[in-house]
């Protein structure tokens, strides 16, 4: 474990104030995750939460067959709501989290984020954001699923990877189709689709985006 630059959680941190900040780096640890690490586990007792200091995390659930349903993604300054709900109720993880990039991750034991609750209004409100963020996040996952055909939730996601990770996005067809709950050959033909528009440019490990807003 390494120690917590100061003014690196500084600059991520912003909104919290510098006695909690100071008590972020003498209580807490901080871990480095390898690109596909796990940082959570369906069926682990989270003793910590879980702040993201750099990289980038996904969020998901896992069926039996290994299929998977993305949740959203922790970007650097994020917390993982449900890994603080886990540690409040000393209850199992129903998700995981894995390193979408090589990344670093704040863990800060339960009984000192609970205790900062009522000590620090900054971490009290930073709670309270996160849920909310994480809450509207899966409004939108849900309406996606719900509402919208196999085509525009592929805009949907592929917009979303953009806001978190640039134009540049590193995924196969393979696990675009995983984390859709489709086959791979139905997301190629639709990635053909809109590379014919000229809204993506498809590469042999990558796919390009160029412009998803007039489709």
């Amino acid at each position: 474990m390494e120690t917590i630059p100061e003014h690196i959680l500084h600059k991520i941190f912003p909104q919290l104030e510098q006695p909690l900040l100071e008590e972020i780096m003498s209580e807490s640890t901080l871990k480095e995750l390898e690109e596909g690490e796990e940082a959570m586990r369906t069926g682990q007792y989270i003793k910590s939460t879980i702040l993201l200091l750099s990289g980038l995390l996904k969020v998901y659930r896992e069926d039996e067959e290994g299929n998977e349903f993305l949740m959203y993604y922790l970007e650097p300054g994020n917390a993982c709501a449900l890994s603080m709900m886990c540690t409040a109720k000393n209850e199992k993880s129903q998700i995981k989290a894995q390193a979408v990039a090589a990344s670093e991750i704040i863990l800060i034991p339960s009984h000192f984020s609970e205790a900062w609750l009522a000590k620090y209004k900054t971490w009290h409100n930073f709670v309270i954001a996160s849920y909310r963020q994480r809450f509207d996040e899966l409004l939108q996952t849900l309406d996606s699923i719900a509402f919208k055909a196999l085509d525009e939730r592929l805009l949907f996601y592929l917009k979303r990877h953009v806001k978190v990770s640039g134009n540049e996005i590193r995924l196969s067809h393979q696990q675009i189709a995983y984390e859709l709950n489709s086959s791979r050959e139905v997301i190629s033909r639709l990635l053909k689709k809109l590379e014919q528009t000229g809204a993506i440019t498809l590469h042999r490990s990558y796919l390009e985006v160029h412009d998803l807003d007039n489709i």
